[in-house]
């Protein structure tokens, strides 16, 4: 399993603004990703990861069929909780606070705890307006 990098990946190109992918097959990743859509300034995307280029973002179908990915706008990448974490600190009000939070100390353990439970299940989650996924 890759890891995140902290560094921008080589093939990553930079791009204008950072971008969320997500898994689109999945209605609780759906309904989190308009949630964080509806936050973000227009200069941020958040895209499917069936419709995203992968290669120009420097993913591979198994990088983004394990997780939700944050692309910085220098290119930079973050997995996992990182990535919520990334999208949180785009906001404004008071969500960087919280994304920073999720990487810090005894925090970053149970966050990652936690997204690697919901990424795991993620299929088996029936979220209120959104049909089940059929992938399994």
């Amino acid at each position: 399993m890759p890891a995140a990098t902290a560094e921008p990946h080589p093939s990553s190109p930079p791009i204008p603004a950072g971008t969320l992918v997500y898994d689109g097959d999945c209605g609780f990743c759906a309904a989190t990703a308009r949630w964080v859509q509806n936050r973000l300034s227009d200069d941020y995307q958040v895209v499917p990861s069936q419709q995203a280029d992968l290669g120009a973002l420097g993913l591979t179908d198994e990088d983004v069929a394990r997780s939700a990915w944050w692309i910085g706008p220098d290119g930079t990448r973050w997995d996992e909780h990182r990535s919520i974490a990334g999208a949180l600190g785009a906001m404004t009000g008071p969500w960087p606070a919280v994304g920073r939070l999720l990487t810090l100390g005894p925090i970053k353990p149970l966050a990652r705890g936690v997204y690697r439970l919901v990424a795991n299940n993620r299929y088996r989650i029936r979220w209120p307006g959104t049909a089940k996924c059929s992938r399994q």
